[in-house]
């Protein structure tokens, strides 16, 4: 997607230990209209699937989960990071290695809002080992409800994670796919 590496090369900054800053529009602050026009995309991509839910993860991937909700007439689900006194009843857990906070979190979505009858899209800011979206799966693959897709905004393509989603039949459709950053230049060079 032109408009979102654009916007990557004007305003993302490449940090040490291949971080790729991007917070003054996508997961800090946020660029609704970018946003606006990523859902659209992301509905375009997966314009043939039965989607009935969007599964993602607090905090990054709630704002683009729910700008392309609208364009599926669906409810957005978001894995919690954390057990809270507001959830209730059994639940779906697994653990997730955080690329960019270097921890693991206990992830938990509620089986109330995710069941064997739904088609789920997998929505997220970044794809870099694919840690985040592996938890994911695997809760969908729990609930026994089917994967439709996997939609990111950015992936890191000179990590592994998008190679080993796509090698096990996903479809994984990233609207920018960064080959290569360099933090001493700041360049950031996309795959097309």
């Amino acid at each position: 997607m032109k408009l979102l590496e654009e916007r990557i090369s004007k305003d993302g900054v490449v940090k040490k230990g291949n971080v790729l800053k991007v917070d003054s529009f996508l997961n800090h602050q946020l660029d609704i209209k970018l946003y606006n026009e990523m859902g659209k995309e992301f509905k375009r991509l997966f314009a043939d699937k039965n989607i009935t839910k969007i599964l993602t993860i607090e905090a990054s991937g709630i704002g683009i989960a729910a700008i392309t909700a609208q364009y599926f007439d669906v409810p957005v689900v978001f894995a919690k990071k954390s057990q809270s006194i507001n959830l209730d009843g059994s639940t779906y857990n697994t653990k997730i290695q955080s690329f960019t906070h270097n921890r693991v979190y206990d992830v938990i979505v509620s089986k109330k809002y995710l069941s064997s009858d739904d088609h789920v899209l997998i929505i997220d800011d970044f794809l870099a080992n694919g840690c985040a979206v592996n938890g994911l799966i695997e809760i969908i693959e729990s609930s026994g409800a089917s994967i439709e897709g996997i939609g990111i905004a950015i992936e890191k393509g000179f990590q592994d994670g998008g190679k080993s989603l796509r090698e096990r039949g996903y479809q994984v459709e990233s609207l920018a796919i960064v080959e290569s950053m360099n933090d001493e230049t700041g360049e950031i060079i996309f795959r097309h």
